[in-house]
């Protein structure tokens, strides 16, 4: 009777909570690093890092592209986001690839930012930012629009890392800042 009742008792409780499955990054290959190349719109983070933090709650929209850098494991990056109600262009910063422990280093004028790309969708882009074990989140897709079923992941691994649903930023499209190649393109027509 004794284990019975344990486990009627113990039922809501685990149907209530998610299970956490670990975040387990990316293997870096040869077709790892070519499929992060291109166009990517920043959806939304959570961080406890104070600096992150700070940067999540300016960020209105944030819009990005990987090109191939000087070597096979270098990226280059252009970014453009509107930071309050500043847009900003930014292409001088670099993602280095460290295959053997799998991490991606983002290096802006002598700042250096560490994350692991979380295995996922080939169209998301899941980041778990590195910052003295504080953890931080982001989620990036290919498109503005995630699905429900992405953004329900996403939010079950914030869940996970002790985050609620008060503590996630989100951007928005409606705060996009014009493409430089869009500038060029009405400059052009003019």
């Amino acid at each position: 009777m004794l284990p019975v009742l344990t486990l009627l008792l113990g039922l809501p409780l685990a149907l209530a909570s998610p299970t956490c499955a670990p975040l387990i990054p990316v293997t870096f290959d040869n077709a790892t690093v070519p499929g992060l190349l291109g166009h990517w719109v920043y959806i939304a983070g959570a961080s406890r890092y104070p600096p992150h933090l700070e940067e999540l709650k300016a960020l209105k929209h944030a819009a990005f592209s990987f090109s191939p850098g000087s070597h096979e494991d270098e990226l280059n990056v252009t970014e453009t986001m509107r930071l309050n109600e500043t847009c900003v262009v930014r292409n001088t910063s670099k993602v280095l690839v460290f295959r053997h422990n799998s991490t991606l280093v983002h290096v802006d004028d002598q700042v250096f930012a560490t994350a692991n790309l979380i295995q996922s969708d080939k169209d998301l882009l899941i980041l778990r930012h590195l910052n003295d074990d504080i953890p931080s989140l982001s989620l990036s897709a290919r498109t503005p629009n995630v699905s429900k079923e992405q953004l329900e992941e996403f939010r079950s691994h914030l869940h996970c890392l002790g985050f609620t649903e008060e503590d996630i930023y989100f951007t928005s499209e409606k705060d996009a800042c014009p493409l430089p190649e869009e500038k060029k393109d009405e400059g052009d027509a003019e």
